[in-house]
């Protein structure tokens, strides 16, 4: 009867991307008066769970990191925002990267809450409400 609930993989996936996308906007923040450099994202979450049929495999930065396994599951990848407009090159808007991590947070919130929500659900089915 309570097998395969895919609503706890959605919402671990919503948090986990959420997670994820916080620390590529937080290092663009980190790097706004970096020269050069431009700033990145991630594809929407929605927009990653539509294509689920596509894996985008872990990157290895050093010899031996991820011990030589192929892991797979990461469903959206990085990409490069938009082209700088600023004079040094460096395209960070810190006004945007503020309402971009607003927003991620509102996603976590939401991913949280179907969670607690579900299990809410499952709790009172079984009668321990």
């Amino acid at each position: 009867m309570f097998y395969d609930l895919n609503v706890f993989k959605t919402a671990h996936a919503m948090a986990t991307h959420a997670g994820q996308r916080q620390a590529v906007i937080s290092r663009n923040m980190a790097n706004a008066d970096t020269p050069g450099y431009q700033p990145r994202d991630i594809e929407a979450f929605q927009k990653a769970f539509e294509n689920t049929d596509r894996q985008t495999a872990m990157t290895a930065t050093r010899q031996g990191h991820l011990n030589g396994a192929g892991q797979a599951g990461q469903t959206w990848a990085e990409y490069v925002a938009n082209p700088s407009s600023d004079p040094n090159g460096n395209g960070i808007s810190l006004e945007e990267e503020m309402l971009k991590a607003v927003e991620v947070k509102r996603q976590h919130d939401r991913a949280i809450a179907i969670y607690r929500s579900s299990i809410g659900i499952i709790r009172t089915s079984l009668g321990r409400g």
